[in-house]
């Protein structure tokens, strides 16, 4: 039977606790929900405060767990056990038991991440796995040292069928700081990254926490991210409109919290909250009246301005959760655990409280074991294509196909 846990540890030892004993307290708790046998997977999250003991973990986390697996990287906030830690010390740690589940670790450096017009077994090569396996990915990358936008648009292109999520380092401001462990081995740039196939499912549930404002409208020019038109009009033009039209609170939090919408599905009659991939608006082109977007466009998309605030993240991530559970009845597999990477950029400083993603996820999924971290940037997909994501809650759901 799939059994997971998720533990954290750190805060309660004192400030000056030690990466082992922080991780002897999560291996003792992980005994009591695994039992005695080694997990097939470990994924753990590693608070800066231990940057001098990063290169002991490897030998700890093989000491105190013994896993088939073992990945994992720095993170400025940790997720698990229940709780989320920001910006103190800790260590969240994931394990796993997967019968009938084959998992592959594999590290990625730019140096050896395939050309844009490489073949699907360049990728298969470079990872160490075959599409025909249908395998699901975990994906850890440095966000200073790896092209994570080469990186996610060749495993689409390679694994199409295939399930990507994960999250970013974080923890450091410049490269060579993060660290990003596979088995044995501690390594300062690229990415680390696990695959499972076999008898797993891994479901996926990205909060992007916007709501639409205005109405829709039609590119009818752009050039790259620059955005020129919108129904034959300026878009600076356009958004001063849609602005003038909002209600003094909107208007006030527009003034940071304003983003662009870019329908996935252009064969809908109508689009809502979620039908959208939110993108940030970089700056604008005054002479030519256009907006830069961060996102590459195309003539003819549909596209809608949003906004985002706590009361609106909250609600999307509630409202997708309890699709998840409506939509998971009768589906094989009971749900066994979960990772979580939300954004530094949600938590404490956009929700005022702590443990605010876990206690929803909590209250729709029960007592499903929760881990994960505060990233730099979160991957999952929308609309059936992989993204790299900014100020978004991205889950992993795993099950297995058979009971």
């Amino acid at each position: 039977m799939m059994k997971w846990s998720s533990v954290i540890a750190g805060r309660e030892e004192g400030r000056r606790s030690a990466i082992q004993r922080s991780l002897e307290v999560c291996a003792e708790r992980m005994r009591e929900d695994l039992g005695d046998k080694a997990p097939d997977l470990v994924v753990a999250f590693i608070s800066p405060h231990y940057s001098r003991s990063y290169e002991r973990i490897p030998g700890l986390v093989k000491e105190l767990f013994a896993p088939s697996l073992f990945i994992g990287c720095t993170a400025g906030g940790l997720i698990g056990g229940g709780e989320e830690i920001e910006q103190d010390r800790g260590v969240a740690v994931a394990g796993a038991i997967l019968p009938g589940v084959k998992v592959t670790g594999f590290h990625i450096t730019n140096d050896n991440l395939p050309d844009p017009d490489a073949p699907p077994s360049a990728w298969e090569e470079a990872i160490g796995v075959e599409n025909a396996s249908e395998p699901s990915f975990i994906l850890l990358p440095d966000p200073f040292t790896l092209k994570i936008d080469s990186l996610v648009q060749g495993l689409d292109y390679a694994f199409p069928s295939s399930v990507k999520v994960g999250g970013l380092a974080s923890g450091a401001s410049k490269p060579g700081v993060n660290a990003l462990f596979l088995n044995d081995e501690v390594f300062r740039e690229g990415m680390v990254g696990a695959a499972v196939s076999g008898n797993v499912v891994v479901d996926t549930i990205v909060a992007q926490g916007c709501r639409p404002i205005g109405k829709p409208f039609r590119v009818t020019n752009c050039h790259g991210n620059i955005l020129l038109e919108l129904d034959g009009k300026t878009a600076i033009r356009v958004l001063k409109d849609v602005l003038e039209n909002l209600t003094p609170q909107d208007q006030e939090l527009a003034r940071h919290s304003l983003f662009l919408g870019v329908v996935m599905n252009e064969f809908k009659d109508s689009f809502k909250a979620g039908d959208f991939l939110i993108r940030n608006l970089i700056g604008i082109v005054p002479e030519a009246g256009a907006l830069v977007v961060g996102e590459l466009l195309r003539n003819e998309r549909t596209v809608q301005f949003h906004l985002r605030d706590a009361a609106t993240s909250s609600d999307d991530l509630r409202l997708l959760l309890k699709g998840y559970v409506d939509n998971s009845k009768g589906k094989s597999g009971t749900l066994s655990g979960a990772l979580l990477f939300s954004c530094l950029g949600r938590g404490k400083y956009l929700y005022g409280h702590a443990n605010h993603d876990s206690n929803s996820f909590r209250e729709y999924l029960g007592e499903v074991p929760l881990a994960g971290f505060f990233c730099n940037g979160e991957i999952g997909p929308v609309g059936g294509t992989t993204f790299l994501h900014g100020y978004t809650s991205s889950f992993g759901l795993f099950r297995p196909k058979t009971s």
